[in-house]
């Protein structure tokens, strides 16, 4: 059974947390699904070795850029590399009518879609999960999952000489907005801490953004850079097998931390200007939030009063 599933969402990290009603789709109709998302998902990159992902199209469209999906016309080139899979089913994760003409111009027998015109104020979580167990009769309380062989960890031990009896920590130090990046004092503060009590290593996880690259100057210029082993010139891809190996994570906001969770390391996740839900919806996740703070969303503007202290306290309580 051949069958599509469309999550037309932005990032890495929207990707990841639909992971689980993809899973479940597949043990439903026991066969792997393809799926529709877009090239900022950068999906290529993490889930080339998961099982239950069958073809990774990529949605070539975007506001600011007249390419292949764009427009009008793009929709004849969407329906004609859809159509050529002879899909049987499609399972589409918006309300958007455009999706449904779609299908029924590629043929494909069975549509199950979201309520149309219904976009506004969807829940990233609760929504999918409606869905499908109103359409399907699916309930999804699952974690996502990214799969990686053995091979590929084994020769990033070998590589990266990880050594089992330290205490290895990804440090996930990149973000994709300023207001999400928490400053290298705090991490610094953090490492301090805990080399007190752990022989460790840290992998610093960040991308090229001119912010990031200062973060990790100034860890990498502290008194802890030998200590420390930069990522920022690995692709996803390279990465995961060295986060995978890694005791646990500690991340903004970011890909890394969804990354981390998905591949099963426990992820404490720094949540200073994004809604909570972002940070806490895998039993692998354990967030921290601005002192002085109940909760957290957009405009809370709280990176710099993230408790290095607690980040401590919040290690010693996972490890231990």
């Amino acid at each position: 059974m051949k069958i599509l599933a469309v999550q037309n969402r932005m990032g890495i990290g929207d990707t990841v947390i639909f992971l689980p009603f993809i899973k479940a789709l597949s043990k439903k109709f026991n066969s792997p699904i393809s799926i529709l998302v877009k090239e900022s998902s950068k999906a290529h990159q993490y889930l080339h070795q998961t099982n239950y992902i069958d073809k990774i199209i990529i949605l070539e469209r975007d506001n600011k850029t007249n390419n292949r999906h764009s427009g009008f016309l793009g929709n004849f080139n969407l329906i004609k590399d859809i159509k050529k899979h002879n899909f049987d089913k499609i399972i589409i994760f918006n309300s958007s009518i455009r999706y449904h003409l779609i299908s029924k111009f590629c043929g494909i027998p069975e549509i199950y879609q979201y309520p149309l015109f219904q976009k506004s104020k969807q829940h990233i979580i609760d929504n999918p999960k409606k869905f499908l167990k109103d359409k399907l009769d699916l309930i999804v309380n699952d974690d996502p999952e990214v799969q990686i062989d053995d091979k590929s960890i084994l020769k990033s031990i070998k590589e990266f000489q990880i050594n089992k009896n330290e205490m290895n920590i990804l440090l996930g130090i990149g973000g994709s907005g300023s207001t999400k990046r928490i400053p290298s004092n705090i991490f610094l503060s953090v490492i301090e801490k805990i080399s007190k009590v752990k022989k460790c290593k840290f992998f610093l996880a960040t991308g090229k953004d001119y912010e990031e690259q200062i973060i990790l100057k100034e860890i990498l210029d502290s008194d802890f850079k030998n200590l420390c082993v930069p990522l920022d010139n690995f692709s996803i891809k390279e990465t995961l097998p060295i986060i995978k190996s890694c005791n646990i994570s500690i991340c903004n906001d970011s890909s890394f931390s969804h990354l981390s969770a998905a591949l099963g390391i426990k992820t404490i996740t720094l949540m200073a200007d994004t809604p909570l839900i972002y940070g806490n919806y895998c039993s692998k996740m354990f967030p921290i939030i601005p002192e002085g703070e109940k909760t957290v969303s957009h405009n809370t503007l709280g990176k710099e009063k993230i408790s290095p202290q607690k980040i401590f306290d919040k290690i010693i309580e996972i490890i231990d």
